[in-house]
């Protein structure tokens, strides 16, 4: 699967892109790649069938394997340096 984030204005795609970039240079600092999240203007949008609707919900423990890098505290941190 490839990640992308949406926007509808240009103050949400100017977020987007900051925060993938801080996220990114924790990343790289620590031995991971870049980001390569796409950031796209926001097509219409369609709703799935009912049965794949609120899929957290339905799985409460989420997508199998993915166990996270461990580095949202030093994301954190970096945010509130700036």
């Amino acid at each position: 699967y490839r990640s992308v984030a949406y926007y509808s204005t240009p103050e949400e795609k100017a977020a987007i892109e900051d925060s993938r970039d801080r996220f990114s240079e924790v990343l790289q600092a620590n031995g991971y790649g870049p980001v390569v999240t796409e950031v796209s203007e926001m097509p219409t949008f369609y709703f799935a069938e009912d049965y794949h609707q609120q899929y957290l919900h339905k799985n409460p423990w989420g997508y199998c394997g993915l166990g996270g890098t461990g580095l949202y505290p030093l994301v954190k941190e970096a945010a509130a340096a700036r």
